[in-house]
């Protein structure tokens, strides 16, 4: 999909026309070519935490940014077992053994930060590789 105009005319038409087409709601989650590049080049935590951890790197996508009190609420819930940090719209999460397995999961972020999409890293480079770069 490319286009012009605000991100969230963007995200409202895109999402107008998936529920046109599938007949339910589909969220969407809109960055640009070059926010979709910083996201992948971001590097929130050492390299040698991320490689020696079990889980993979994930990225939550988040419609806006967060209250202060949520973001103060989301970073108190990091331990070593869950790694977090926020930059702007996206949370970066690492789960030491995989997000099937971290006592923190999918609910804690939902209920905190409220609507999200997320990704492994490794999906938004390859995103971003094949058609942004």
């Amino acid at each position: 999909f490319s286009g012009t105009g605000a991100a969230e005319k963007l995200r409202r038409t895109i999402e107008g026309g998936l529920a046109r087409a599938l007949g339910f709601e589909v969220p969407t989650f809109v960055r640009t070519g070059s926010q979709l590049a910083a996201i992948a080049a971001r590097r929130p935590f050492p390299a040698d935490v991320v490689e020696s951890s079990k889980g993979k790197l994930q990225v939550a996508l988040l419609r806006s940014q967060p209250a202060a009190k949520d973001r103060e609420a989301m970073l108190a819930l990091a331990t070593g077992d869950d790694r977090l940090q926020l930059d702007g719209t996206e949370l970066y999460w690492l789960p030491e053994g995989g997000t099937q397995k971290s006592p923190l999961g999918m609910k804690a972020i939902d209920s905190t930060l409220g609507l999200n999409t997320v990704r492994t890293v490794g999906t938004i480079e390859q995103i971003a590789a094949k058609f942004f770069a």
